[in-house]
């Protein structure tokens, strides 16, 4: 029958079969008839665009995947055994061996180089995916800038003959994940059946009062979408903003009037007169304290012109500072992040006109913006609202049994203009 027998049994395949449980296995095999069926193989194999319908991976990084799990054949037929080893391979791996097919992943030209051009083709590929982007009428890509400040954290230092450029090594690879938590979530999820809550595309939803208009907030969702990276699916439903420099004035007494009702992690952005945008991620409330204090799920972000995060490292514990009417010089009023008194990772002075930004041990990051004594241009900070699904959902089963009871006559009208839908 020449080349429409099926391939000889991969020695991989029983190895794979065997990391992966029983109902895993059965899901594949329903799974693989269904997109076999619909390629019109004779339930034999499944074809390049079925594939890619499926699991929404469409272009440059849909042919990409395919061809790595049909494992270069380039026949076109993804098989069963293609399909049960590389989800062995890329979901129940080990950390070298899951990175190892990312980084493969991204070798768009299959060449053994992965160039600036390769990893702009995936980053572009990536946030159409997840925030649907158009390409304009000149045939740019209208977020062009988007995937410019995720290029910039990336490293590439490794020479290759023959190349003109230098490359991103194995090692570059890894650092820009640890930078970019949010594209290694989803370059690391792309075989997970097709899911709005897909490790990776989750994108909190920014509540902002109808007086502020978006144009003028800083956290545009590809940033929230970036923060969100290194945060857990139940911080990440919706974020509320709290205060806002251009609606509420420079001042860090008004800054915590607003902030202080909400007793949960917030997100502090500025953006400086130079143009940098960057901030922190407070994982505890504002409060007044006379040292520092927080925990290990704060961190320090870049988000312009590089988007990157800093977790703590564990040298230290000096996390979170909030310093109020002290009049010790060793105790400076102000906010900040990291590093140690009038030496922070991220400090905002009490005057909040100015504030400073050097390198610290506590998160191992670099100067946020392109001096280390920063003037605040805007300066916003949300309030992430944990539960926030849960809370709507309790809401709407409190209005549905209301409306229930009221056709029974049993609220008597009581209350039932003050219920909120």
């Amino acid at each position: 029958m020449g080349n429409s027998q099926s391939p000889p049994a991969d020695p991989r395949f029983a190895s794979a079969s065997r990391s992966l449980a029983k109902h895993e296995l059965e899901d594949l095999k329903s799974m693989f008839k269904s997109l076999a069926a619909q390629s019109q193989s004779n339930g034999r194999y499944i074809s390049p665009s079925v594939f890619q319908t499926y699991f929404g991976l469409n272009g440059v990084l849909g042919e990409r995947m395919f061809d790595l799990i049909t494992q270069k054949r380039h026949d076109q037929k993804l098989t069963f055994q293609d399909l049960v080893i590389a989800k062995a391979t890329y979901e129940k791996g080990t950390k070298d061996e899951i990175e190892e097919f990312i980084f493969q992943l991204l070798d768009i030209n299959d060449d053994g180089i992965l160039g600036r051009s390769d990893l702009e083709s995936v980053v572009i590929a990536m946030l159409d995916h997840i925030f649907s982007m158009k390409i304009s009428e000149h045939g740019s890509n209208s977020h062009q800038d988007i995937a410019d400040v995720f290029l910039s954290a990336a490293t590439f230092s490794k020479t290759d003959e023959g190349c003109s450029e230098n490359c991103m090594s194995f090692d570059d690879f890894r650092s820009w994940c640890t930078l970019v938590p949010s594209a290694r979530k989803f370059l690391g999820s792309l075989l997970t059946p097709p899911d709005p809550g897909r490790p990776g595309c989750q994108v909190p939803q920014l509540v902002h009062s109808e007086n502020i208009h978006s144009r003028t907030l800083l956290l545009r969702k590809e940033y929230a979408w970036h923060i969100g990276g290194a945060l857990s699916l139940q911080e990440l439903e919706e974020w509320k903003l709290l205060y806002h420099s251009s609606a509420n004035g420079l001042s860090f007494s008004t800054f915590l009037g607003h902030v202080s009702n909400n007793k949960g992690p917030t997100v502090l952005l500025i953006k400086d007169k130079e143009g940098y945008i960057y901030g922190g991620y407070a994982s505890q409330p504002w409060e007044k304290h006379s040292d520092f204090y927080g925990d290990m799920k704060s961190f320090l972000f870049q988000l312009y012109p590089k988007a990157a995060i800093f977790r703590p490292t564990g040298l230290n514990n000096n996390l979170q500072w909030c310093a109020v009417n002290f009049s010790s010089d060793t105790i400076p009023n102000g906010i900040g992040f990291g590093g140690r008194p009038n030496h922070f990772g991220l400090f905002l002075s009490a005057s909040f006109d100015q504030g400073h930004t050097f390198t610290s041990p506590t998160f191992n990051n670099p100067c946020l913006s392109s001096t280390t004594r920063i003037y605040p241009e805007v300066i916003e900070c949300w309030g992430v609202v944990k539960g926030a699904h849960k809370e709507k959902q309790d809401g709407l089963k409190g209005t549905v049994l209301e409306r229930h009871m009221e056709d029974r006559n049993l609220l008597n009208f009581v209350g039932i203009a003050d219920s909120s839908p």
